[in-house]
């Protein structure tokens, strides 16, 4: 493992999540505790066609609230892009465009006085987005004609004709037009490589995906990129616009959805809600950042990432997680025990929310120091947004450091088992409170998980 001596610092910060168009308002919001969830809309998840309270119903979902994000359109003049291109494309790549354009500017930075072709662009996503779903159905209308013929197979051909026709309009109305823009438009990778085109950046474009965890592996990522040398400035984080049928009613198969309400660590957890979003952070060397004159936000000197092996797919494992957090100290160079504030992937589901909770008190338990950390999750204000999700752990770490102060975490009441009676060294955020020093830095770790074992966690 590469020594840090020229730490990877925070020089800007953008988002567009449920509620908060911006790290200022997403801060206020969970200061405030505001929770940003509703039924689910209509045009995007039809009640009457996919729910049934039936947990097991075939087909269907038992959760019908979600935190989705609303007041925000993209205009593809700001960005000199034809309007045809924003119809045939999926949604994420505009949402995480705008975004980066966002965070570029909470940088102040000017990116003709910086070489261009060392800034790299790493996104986290996974299955592009919802409407990138809806496109692939133009392409499924030759499999639909075939199964409406073989329906009225015993119909005279003029009639068959005339029902494929009528019906055709109708399938095909509200679909877009495939165009040269449909293939790269509808690929993740080409998210990243949409932001390098429109600012004309040479440092790379990738795409990860980690599932729930691609946001904060991105940032893991593009720390590595920069520690390495191979980028002088990284833009990194995460989109995830999926709240299809596809995305909720597959949710609801695993059984982490909860019916009622989403409640981080808490005794009572019954699963999560999901939400959507997408947060962008710009990084660089410390050194760099001070020769370019940026403002630094925060300073990130430990990452880490693993998998949980032969565990299993879906299910969260202790030691995985645990390998994930060694790394992360080993590499910042401080123990867990300094850490007095630590973000979670807290989803709300049973067993997520005790795994995570062991593995980090494990690690505490190792340490003899006599310290006190606080964990909260923003799942609870904004929902899951999945493989934006690590990003908006991230984006409020660092306003919690900035703001020197450690924010609520809503809706736990009695913490679950795994933090052990009585509290000891790690206890939920129940209330806002000043981060006084007691001598030694402010600091903060984020943590997020991802299905097939994808763990990640920095500092």
């Amino acid at each position: 493992m590469k020594s840090n001596k020229d730490p990877i610092v925070v020089i800007g910060m953008g988002c567009v999540y449920p509620g908060a168009h911006s790290p200022e308002e997403l801060w206020q919001n969970v200061l405030a505790g505001r929770r940003y969830f509703r039924n689910a809309p209509d045009e995007r998840l039809p009640k009457k066609d996919y729910f049934d309270p039936n947990k097991y119903a075939p087909g269907k979902t038992y959760c019908d609230k979600m935190a989705v994000i609303t007041d925000w359109e993209f205009d593809p003049l700001e960005f000199q892009i034809p309007p045809i291109s924003v119809y045939t494309s999926d949604i994420a790549h505009w949402l995480a465009l705008y975004t980066a354009r966002e965070a570029i500017k909470n940088s102040g930075l000017n990116l003709d006085e910086i070489d261009r072709t060392k800034i790299g662009v790493i996104i986290g996503n996974t299955l592009t987005g919802e409407f990138s779903r809806s496109h692939n159905l133009m392409f499924r209308w030759p499999y639909v004609e075939r199964s409406i013929r073989r329906a009225l197979s015993g119909s005279s051909e003029s009639y068959v004709d005339s029902v494929v026709e009528m019906v055709g309009k109708v399938y095909k109305a509200p679909l877009p037009e495939i165009t040269e823009d449909s293939l790269p438009g509808n690929m993740s990778n080409t998210i990243a490589g949409r932001i390098c085109n429109t600012f004309d950046l040479g440092g790379g474009c990738y795409t990860v995906d980690g599932a729930c965890s691609s946001s904060l592996l991105s940032i893991a990522h593009a720390c590595s990129a920069l520690l390495d040398g191979e980028m002088d400035v990284a833009v990194a984080g995460g989109v995830d616009v999926s709240l299809d049928p596809f995305e909720i009613i597959g949710f609801a198969k695993t059984t982490a959805l909860s019916a009622d309400d989403i409640r981080p660590y808490d005794e009572h957890a019954e699963g999560l809600l999901p939400g959507e979003g997408c947060g962008i952070v710009l990084l660089a060397r410390e050194s760099f950042a001070k020769k370019i004159g940026a403002k630094i936000y925060a300073a990130v000197p430990g990452w880490g990432y693993s998998s949980d092996g032969s565990a299993g797919i879906t299910a969260p494992e202790v030691e995985g997680q645990m390998r994930a957090l060694k790394k992360t100290y080993k590499r910042a160079g401080y123990p867990i025990s300094d850490v007095q504030l630590i973000e979670g992937h807290g989803t709300g589901t049973t067993l997520g929310d005790k795994v995570e909770v062991s593995a980090i008190m494990q690690l505490l338990e190792q340490d003899n120091k006599n310290s006190i950390c606080k964990i909260g999750s923003i799942k609870s204000n904004i929902g899951h947004c999945k493989a934006a999700a690590g990003a908006a752990a991230f984006i409020k770490a660092v306003m919690a450091l900035k703001n020197k102060i450690i924010p609520p975490t809503t809706n736990c009441e009695k913490p679950n088992a795994s933090f052990g009676t009585p509290l000891s060294k790690l206890v939920p955020a129940f209330t806002g409170s000043a981060w006084e020093k007691d001598g030694s830095p402010r600091r903060a770790s984020v943590s997020a998980m991802g299905f097939g074992g994808a763990n990640s966690h920095i500092t």
